[in-house]
């Protein structure tokens, strides 16, 4: 049987910001196993400069990124859709070993295929150093709650 993963293409507006939700909900758990769940067996990537292919190696990447990345919280925004595609927008925040914060801002394209699995993900990111005090994502660990402002709502 064929995995699904609703809602699935061609994407309405409505139904592209549920997939973007699902998705930020998902990369928030940080399980490496539960997000590469989403994308197709064999998937492939563009994070920055690395590229990968597949589910194993999209878990082992996300396993060494939360492992740098620590107390992870993100955020994402759809900016367009059509057809089997969306765009997103993102931020998260995160610090390293030696307590330095960053917020990272980034655009990703995704490609689903008629199931709903991701079948390409090409992300653009960009770290920035902030201060503790400069921090907007202070919700706990885990899944941004609904009441929470968007990347529109914060000025991002």
């Amino acid at each position: 049987m064929t995995e699904q993963r609703p809602p699935v293409p061609p994407f309405t507006e409505e139904t592209a910001r549920r997939k973007v939700r699902a998705a930020e909900d998902a990369w928030n758990t940080r399980d490496p196993q539960r997000v590469a769940l989403a994308y197709t067996p064999d998937s492939r990537w563009r994070n920055r400069a690395e590229f990968l292919a597949g589910r194993e190696e999209i878990a082992a990447f996300l396993t060494r990124k939360w492992h740098r990345e620590l107390d992870y919280r993100l955020v994402k925004e759809l900016w367009a859709y059509g057809g089997d595609r969306i765009a997103v927008r993102f931020a998260y925040e995160w610090h390293d070993d030696s307590g330095q914060w960053y917020r990272s801002y980034g655009n990703e394209n995704w490609e689903f295929d008629e199931h709903g699995l991701m079948a390409r993900r090409l992300a653009c990111i960009n770290d920035l150093p902030i201060t503790a005090e400069e921090r907007l994502f202070h919700w706990p660990l885990g899944r941004r709650p609904d009441d929470h402002p968007g990347l529109t709502e914060l000025g991002l």
